[in-house]
């Protein structure tokens, strides 16, 4: 067997593994990010935090779980971002700095449309050793009437603006996380980068209903007999998250991208690396699977690697990105080849005879 480094550079951070936990429950305080270091993880992004919790006030339940055939596939949530202590995060910060030095802790940070509020929460923070800054310019739900999450990460200009706000005062990698609430992925993530963000992650979760109880005839997660819409993740969502890491990757080659968005397992993370993302995170995978996980998750992207002949991470990072083309190329390409064979390639909408799921697996991939 051939030897694996699953070791990584990304602007700077030393990961010994790509994998990081994703900002929210998972990375709550330093009692569960303590454990999920001493467990593996290469690295984690806290959940986010801002200077004044008072407004941060969340729900139970707060959490749906969609199922097919008793597996979840989709998982919303309608929590909000941490409502401890802006100060208890500071000392927290700093005690997992100094008890996992060479662990890459990076801080998620959320504020108001305020230059004076976002500078103070990065210059504040960083003092505490913190590795880089996640900024939560993408949360889909809550506090949106104050301007803050996606309400913010939607407008380009918005984006770019406060971007630079922390860009004058930041002394440490910053990302950008990008909501999927778009139509177009790259308008914020350029936006992000002409303001000199270092990275770009990508997905936050999808603006949702998971379901309606047919029994209370409610939506869920129901509170008191109400709900708001809220943010879809899971196993469902890895289909939309591969695009729009797909679509940052391509147009902008050079940018270092933190990819997320229903990881489950080593050969999920295998996917968004193909499509260009030099970290993975993982939330709700960790959430369901627990931090244990970890184990399985580098074992199956070292057995994918092992499979390839790959012995770093940068030897397929982007690989699958030159395949991307258009349909007329596709037709184009298809005409050449000449695939005239029964089933494939000659089945048009005049010929369809309404055997519809044997007709649909014929032009279906393997």
């Amino acid at each position: 067997m051939s030897s694996v480094d699953l070791s990584i550079e990304v602007n700077g951070m030393l990961f010994e593994n790509p994998f990081i936990l994703g900002s929210g429950p998972p990375g709550t305080n330093a009692r569960v990010i303590s454990k999920s270091f001493n467990q593996g993880w290469g690295g984690c992004v806290i959940k986010t935090i801002s200077l004044d919790v008072s407004k941060v006030i969340n729900t139970n339940p707060r959490y749906a779980k969609l199922k097919h055939d008793k597996e979840v596939i989709g998982f919303e949530n309608i929590e909000l971002i941490s409502d401890r202590p802006f100060e208890t995060w500071l000392e927290e910060c700093r005690e997992i700095k100094t008890n996992f030095p060479k662990k890459m802790l990076i801080a998620s940070v959320m504020e108001e449309y305020s230059k004076g509020a976002w500078q103070e929460i990065i210059e504040r923070v960083q003092e505490t050793g913190v590795d880089g800054f996640e900024l939560n310019l993408s949360c889909p739900h809550g506090l949106p009437e104050r301007r803050m999450g996606m309400a913010m990460g939607s407008n380009p200009d918005i984006v770019h603006e406060v971007v630079d706000w922390v860009m004058e005062v930041a002394k440490i990698p910053v990302w950008a996380k990008m909501t999927p609430n778009v139509g177009d992925p790259t308008l914020s993530a350029k936006a992000a980068l002409d303001a000199k963000a270092d990275g770009i992650s990508l997905i936050n979760t999808i603006l949702s209903v998971i379901e309606v109880n047919l029994k209370t005839l409610r939506p869920m997660p129901t509170v008191e007999g109400h709900t708001v819409p809220g943010g879809y993740s899971g196993i469902a969502v890895r289909p939309i998250a591969l695009r729009h890491v797909m679509e940052v990757a391509k147009a902008f080659p050079q940018t270092k991208i933190s990819g997320m968005g229903g990881i489950h397992t080593g050969y999920d993370a295998a996917q968004f690396m193909l499509m260009g993302s030099h970290t993975v995170q993982v939330c709700t995978g960790a959430m369901i699977q627990g931090y244990g996980v970890i184990t399985k998750l580098i074992d199956e992207l070292t057995d994918f690697m092992t499979g390839h002949g790959f012995t770093r991470l940068e030897d397929f990072i982007g690989h699958s990105l030159d395949y991307f083309t258009t349909h007329a190329d596709l037709v184009e390409r298809q005409q050449e080849a000449k695939r005239t064979q029964a089933g494939k390639g000659n089945l048009d909408d005049r010929t369809w005879q309404g055997e519809i799921a044997s007709e649909t697996d014929s032009l279906t991939a393997n």
